[in-house]
């Protein structure tokens, strides 16, 4: 797992879980403590992550919360946003740049512009 980026913008790649979990909620935490506005966290690089790594997530854009500010995930891959939608996470998070799956993962899925943010207000 390796997180690269600053307060506003990071990019994760390779798997994000039980142990690679502390080393990622430690950075995310710092970012989101030490910025403002929208952090934008890119998974295109992603290959994987288990509960703990969604927990991260979750741990993450709650935080964000606390501080004023939103965790945006940004170019989630199709299989984990098969899990976002299963989980019904993607009404509570925040998600760029990724497919929709309307009505569930059994429906045919439509890209989402960049412009288009599915979240829970």
């Amino acid at each position: 797992m390796h997180i690269r980026g600053d307060h506003a913008e990071l990019a994760a790649g390779g798997r994000l879980d039980v142990r690679s979990a502390a080393d990622a909620r430690t950075v995310l935490h710092g970012a989101v403590d030490s910025g403002q506005g929208d952090l934008v966290l890119d998974l295109a690089e992603l290959d994987s992550w288990d509960a703990t790594g969604l927990g991260v997530i979750m741990g993450a854009h709650r935080r964000a919360g606390r501080c004023g500010r939103r965790l945006v995930l940004r170019d989630v891959p199709p299989q984990m946003q098969r899990l976002l939608v299963a989980t019904r996470l993607h009404r509570i998070l925040a998600i760029e740049g990724a497919e929709a799956v309307p009505g569930g993962a059994g429906a045919s899925a439509s890209p989402v512009s960049e412009a288009q943010i599915l979240t829970k207000p």
